[in-house]
């Protein structure tokens, strides 16, 4: 689904992750109004079936019965997994509700807190502290809102429905086999209503490949065990090749005259040679001299800031494929460190463009020849690169970024 990412297992993550984010702990959420569960057999059938498979891959008639006692299908979560957001979020809506003053001071006292902790588990993995405070706030609050729902029940739900049954099928026997381990009972495995677990919000899949006992109390608890949180959250981004001596990127100020196609994670270059094009840091001093490569994006378009980006950005991005989570993560990461807020001023009057004016600037695009893919709604890859097609053509900046202002031109062309 998303090809950038190395393995299924990271997909997983990513997956759920999204899928969640109008319903995140940050306060996105809305009570929804329940929907009925229709699976393609009755649901009686459908469990006996998944229970028949669940034991020939080595699930226990034990661990069965007490996993699925008094399971049933949760309405409210299908309710959920079929709600889409009215409005996108602008790269600054989403940073106002990720990163307040409130979440920075709060992660700053709980580096001292858990200071010792903290440095014996960078030092193993290789994952600088303020990152994994960074996704701990944004991921559960730093463990405040873990999610209320029965990992089993919400596996179960999404598993027996039809719309993504393989994935959640998968999802629910890694969830099984966890319980059979030990890790935690069926009763306290809590998680959100797509299955993801814990401070840092794993889904079985992913605990099952990269959790760990810190601890050494012979269970992975990412529930309740801040080693083991902090354990396996740096173990994850250790193998996925995160890089300690380098940060996640920069806000850079770009030269007049910028060739604004050269915008994109598509486009990588050395630090040298983004220098020789006139980028500079934010404060106007020359880039570092790093031997990295980086990408220039533009999360508001060619208004707004412009970030040099490295490989650890692109790790966060196996976390959650979101642009603005991952410019998040680094930027929280970046205030934690004591570094300054952003210094590019914010737009005007910019206001987020409604999903449907999305699908209707996705439409247009597509009538004129340009292959945006469907019309979702969703800003992907081929909608910014149809974007950027026609901006070119029109002779306006060729940033892919969709906005009011795109929309009103795409009416009159």
């Amino acid at each position: 689904m998303f090809p950038f990412l190395r393995s299924a297992t990271k997909y997983s993550l990513s997956y759920v992750l999204v899928v969640s984010a109008v319903l995140s702990t940050s306060g996105f959420a809305e009570e929804p109004t329940s929907l009925s569960v229709e699976g393609s057999i009755p649901f009686e059938q459908w469990l006996h079936e998944f229970k028949i498979e669940a034991k020939s891959k080595g699930i226990s008639d034990q661990t069965l019965e007490v996993s699925f006692k008094d399971i049933k299908p949760i309405p409210k979560i299908i309710e959920y997994d079929r709600r889409q957001p009215e409005f996108t979020h602008t790269f600054w809506t989403y940073l106002d509700r990720a990163i307040s003053a409130q979440r920075i001071k709060k992660a700053q006292e709980l580096q001292v807190t858990h200071a010792s902790l903290l440095r014996e588990i960078s030092k193993k993995y290789g994952v600088q502290s303020r990152f994994l405070l960074a996704f701990w706030g944004l991921e559960s609050n730093f463990g405040q809102h873990t999610g209320g729902f029965s990992v089993i029940a919400a596996d179960t739900t999404l598993a027996y429905d039809t719309r993504r049954s393989d994935f959640f099928r998968t999802q629910l026997l890694e969830a099984l086999r966890i319980i059979q381990a030990g890790h935690i009972t069926a009763e306290n495995m809590q998680g959100s209503w797509a299955g993801a677990m814990g401070h840092l919000q794993f889904i079985p899949s992913t605990y099952n490949l990269y959790a760990v006992d810190e601890d050494g109390d012979g269970r992975q608890d990412i529930w309740n065990t801040l080693p083991d949180v902090f354990g396996s959250a740096a173990n994850y981004l250790s193998q996925i090749g995160w890089d300690d001596e380098h940060t996640w990127g920069r806000e850079v100020a770009l030269p007049k005259g910028f060739d604004w196609e050269l915008a994109g994670l598509n486009t990588k270059k050395t630090i040298e040679e983004w220098h020789r094009l006139g980028v500079l840091k934010i404060s106007g001093n020359r880039l570092p001299s790093v031997d990295l490569e980086a990408s220039l994006i533009l999360p508001s378009g060619h208004k707004g800031p412009a970030f040099l980006v490295y490989n650890n950005f692109r790790k966060i991005l196996n976390w959650n494929r979101s642009i603005n989570y991952a410019l998040a993560v680094g930027h929280l990461s970046d205030r934690i460190a004591g570094k300054a807020p952003l210094q590019t001023k914010r737009l005007e009057g910019e206001r987020p463009l409604r999903r449907t004016e999305v699908e209707e600037i996705q439409s247009l695009l597509a009538q004129q020849g340009y292959d945006v893919g469907k019309a979702d709604g969703i800003v992907g890859k081929k909608t910014r690169e149809g974007i950027r097609e026609f901006q070119i053509k029109a002779g306006l900046p060729g940033d892919g970024y969709p906005n009011e202002e795109l929309l009103l031109k795409l009416r009159k062309s």
